[in-house]
């Protein structure tokens, strides 16, 4: 962990307050392995009921974040830009660590055998980091769309699915988490169209979350649904006047979702005989390496 104190400042009672509440939350996502953006902490303090949901509450939280993590009472490493991410080169200190890094990388095609073909999209980025290591774990894509794709993205989806799904010949499902909102629910529909438009058959676009089951069971706040996109009527004749964000449910809600998702698709039984291949070729690694270093 990295509290590291830049700044003396003198926080008001009210303030300490707030810092407690966010130093509770990021213990939480901590102990999950799991990071947080500047707008997921706000959404788990309004969610939790300690802070109202505006613009204004959000400037507020987003400042005393900042002050709070330049007096080190916040973890610098707990928060993080996604959109922000640097592209550093790869190294290794030796070739011992680059072995290492392999065996740890080292995957066969999963999917391949497999009765279907999966992958897993989000509408928003500052969701990726709770869904990566699920997305590791079932060795599946994961696309950030960022709102809706862009013709090029959709192109290279739509490429990777009739390759993985050997042109149709078995199916595919594409797993989607999106705001319940206007938007988000037509990005299903988009999301669809686009990748038959491109080809692909045989397709099933499922939105596993937000949905309006999980919006009654969980209650997380609610926000005017935008009245100036142009999908404003249709999304309030069926679902009312109110939108709610995906951002706002737990991650460990999220991850139990995904997982029940992924365990319904996968075959375990062919699954686990890749992973025995793989450790198979692993162990095939260790002795050539073994080799290199003895010389």
């Amino acid at each position: 962990m990295s509290k590291i104190q830049f700044r003396d400042t003198k926080f008001k009672p009210e303030s300490l307050a707030r810092i407690k509440q966010m130093q509770v939350i990021v213990r939480e996502y901590a102990q999950q392995k799991l990071k947080l953006t500047a707008r997921q902490l706000f959404y788990q303090l309004v969610s939790r009921g300690l802070i109202k949901n505006t613009v204004q509450s959000y400037r507020s939280v987003t400042c005393l974040l900042t002050d709070a993590r330049y007096a080190g009472l916040i973890d610098w490493s707990a928060i993080e830009d996604r959109g922000r991410q640097p592209d550093v080169p790869s190294e290794w200190s030796s070739i011992q660590s680059l072995v290492d890094s392999a065996l740890s990388a080292y995957r066969l095609p999963r999917w391949e055998d497999q009765p279907q073909y999966a992958e897993l999209w989000v509408e928003k980025q500052a969701l990726a980091g709770v869904l990566e290591p699920l997305a590791r774990e079932f060795h599946v894509t994961l696309s950030v769309n960022k709102g809706y794709s862009s013709s090029s993205a959709m192109f290279e989806a739509a490429q990777r699915f009739m390759k993985n799904s050997g042109g149709g010949d078995k199916d595919s499902v594409l797993l989607y988490l999106g705001d319940h909102d206007p938007s988000g629910e037509d990005m299903v529909r988009d999301i669809e169209d686009r990748l038959r438009e491109f080809g692909v058959v045989n397709l099933e676009v499922k939105k596993i979350a937000l949905t309006m089951t999980q919006v009654e069971d969980f209650n997380p706040p609610p926000n005017p649904a935008k009245t100036t996109d142009s999908r404003y009527e249709t999304y309030a004749a069926k679902h009312g006047t109110e939108s709610w964000e995906v951002d706002a449910l737990p991650p460990d809600e999220l991850q139990r979702i995904i997982r029940a998702e992924f365990e319904s698709v996968i075959d375990v039984e062919l699954m686990e005989a890749v992973k025995a291949r793989e450790e198979l070729h692993r162990e095939k690694l260790r002795r050539a390496a073994a080799r290199i270093k003895d010389e």
